[in-house]
């Protein structure tokens, strides 16, 4: 079982364009995942997703392995999940914040105490599987927290200028080991470990 961060990237490094939020999604960055729609192959996992043949391989052997998935609020609120939604069809939500959420459904939990906090409930509810984490804020705490097994980049070759940074300032060096590297139409996906 692997804590595993994984998003979809500028060449940049930001994970949403200028002026994301609630009912804005992703701001001016839709085009960070048009490489969930634009191929052939559909996923085994999320309905709806047509993805180019080793998009596709490499996409649904990541969400095969996830039990839990964490978000920070910022990514909660921008992704409309405020009604209980969540990133993955099966696996429940943990969102990290310190202020209430309103209305979370069946599938969500809140945690107000913490990166270790919010990592320990989400392992627990995973079992054997992986926990996904999304969102800069969460990433950079796990990361700076000795928390985060393998680091997954799908990077679009776009430079979007400005947007919220993939990761955000860290007490010290993360060393990481390239475990692959996959392009496919639209994205390359980079996969490494971090080292311990």
């Amino acid at each position: 079982m692997s804590v595993v961060v994984a998003l979809s990237v500028s060449v940049d490094g930001y994970i949403t364009g200028r002026e994301p939020g609630a009912g804005r999604g992703l701001g001016d960055a839709t085009m960070l995942f048009d490489w969930y729609f634009d191929g052939d192959t559909p996923s085994q996992v999320f309905d709806g997703f047509r993805l180019s043949e080793p998009s596709a391989r490499v996409f649904d052997a990541l969400a095969g392995r996830v039990g839990a998935s964490l978000v920070g609020r910022n990514t909660y609120d921008d992704s409309g999940w405020v009604h209980g939604g969540a990133p993955h069809p099966t696996a429940p939500l943990f969102v990290l914040s310190h202020r209430p959420v309103p209305g979370m459904g069946d599938r969500q939990t809140l945690v107000t105490t913490g990166i270790e906090d919010a990592v320990a409930a989400a392992r627990e509810a995973a079992g054997d599987k992986d926990v996904a984490l999304m969102g800069g804020g969460v990433a950079t705490a796990a990361l700076a927290a000795g928390l985060v097994d393998e680091v997954i980049l799908h990077q679009v070759p776009i430079l979007l200028g400005g947007g919220r940074p993939f990761f955000q300032s860290l007490p010290g060096h993360v060393r990481l080991r390239t475990v692959e590297v996959v392009p496919a139409p639209g994205v390359t996906h980079l996969h490494y470990e971090v080292l311990r």
